[in-house]
């Protein structure tokens, strides 16, 4: 991390969000998360920039946090415009700019929960892209991308996934 202080109560309009897609046999590798007023879901490791920090900072400590390992990123996949409900004291909407990074682990990785999991977080999986649509993944309108980002040649914009 950067040893530039912090801004307090700077919290921008647009919010910059990494994340990892990182493929193995088929599969893709992603947090598997349960909450007992929506059941289990599946999201792409990585989260939001904190300030002064860079994109590729952010998503190797969202890795080293959520998945216990530290990526090797390869490639800008895509970029999309995500508008994330918040459960917050008074609901909002929260616009996010997320950057899809293809990445790779050592061979030797296991899935496994880093030192501090998302919220929701209880397992890291692979979800084999042949079986990816049977899944809920969040946000849904990724879901239908994965299989194609595994093998972009250039970064895509996907638009608005919902």
């Amino acid at each position: 991390m950067n040893d530039q202080p912090q801004k307090k109560g700077l919290e921008p309009n647009i919010r910059n969000a990494v994340r990892a897609v990182i493929v193995r046999d088929h599969a893709v590798l992603m947090q598997k998360k349960w909450a007992q007023q929506r059941g289990t879901w599946y999201t792409l490791p990585g989260g939001g920039q904190d300030v002064h920090e860079t994109l590729v900072q952010a998503l190797v400590r969202e890795c080293e946090e959520e998945i216990g390992a530290t990526v090797e990123i390869e490639s800008l996949l895509a970029i999309a415009d995500f508008y994330k409900q918040r459960d917050t004291a008074y609901p909002s909407v929260r616009h996010l700019v997320e950057f899809l990074f293809g990445c790779s682990l050592p061979a030797s990785y296991q899935p496994a929960s880093g030192h501090h999991p998302d919220k929701h977080q209880i397992d890291v999986v692979w979800v084999p892209f042949a079986d990816i649509l049977n899944h809920e993944i969040f946000p849904k309108g990724l879901a239908p991308h994965l299989p194609g980002l595994a093998q972009a040649t250039t970064p895509t914009y996907l638009g608005v996934i919902d």
